[in-house]
């Protein structure tokens, strides 16, 4: 299957599961809200450039803003992270390595530690700066900190089951014709 058509339907499946699944979980005392979509953009392959990555990632964002009513976080959120991944990418794995022999991160190609750390970080950053913009609406800014921290630690669990439960096949490419 193309790495087009692959993606769409992530795209796709990531929105509808957000909406019509996780959504629809009443938070733990308005605490926990799990948030996964944004996975879709923790896996765009490594290749992709960066101005793309932050238009798929307001795309993103914007598709599950119009379904929640929520005025532009999630897109924000997502173009935040989106924009720092390759950084992150560039810190966590040599130049040299998973880049050139995989196609996208996963604990495949970049290895248990560095691909959770990966995912933490923006998994963090992402919930921090979505509760940091609906504290400044609403004005409870002990809140939000609580609330990125368990977020962040219940989507980080859900990230990791989807990981251990859908693996994804990737081929290792060689230099080699």
């Amino acid at each position: 299957m193309s790495n087009l058509i692959k993606n769409i339907i992530r795209f796709c499946l990531f929105i509808l599961a957000q909406v019509f699944i996780l959504n629809q979980i009443p938070p733990l005392h308005q605490l926990v809200t799990p948030y996964v979509y944004f996975l879709f953009i923790l896996w765009l392959p490594f290749k992709i450039g960066r101005r793309m990555q932050m238009l798929l990632a307001f795309g993103l964002g914007f598709a599950l803003d119009s379904f929640s009513n929520s005025y532009g976080m999630h897109a924000a959120a997502c173009v935040l992270i989106a924009y720092l991944r390759p950084f992150l990418i560039n810190l966590l794995i040599s130049q040299e390595g998973a880049e050139s022999n995989y196609n996208e991160p996963s604990i495949q190609s970049m290895g248990f530690t560095p691909y959770l750390t990966y995912v933490t970080i923006l998994t963090f950053i992402h919930h921090t700066f979505l509760y940091f913009l609906q504290a400044l609406q609403t004005g409870g800014y002990f809140y939000f900190f609580l609330k990125s921290l368990i977020s962040t630690a219940i989507s980080l669990l859900l990230i990791l089951l989807l990981e251990l439960l859908f693996p994804r096949k990737q081929r290792f490419r060689t230099n080699t014709i």
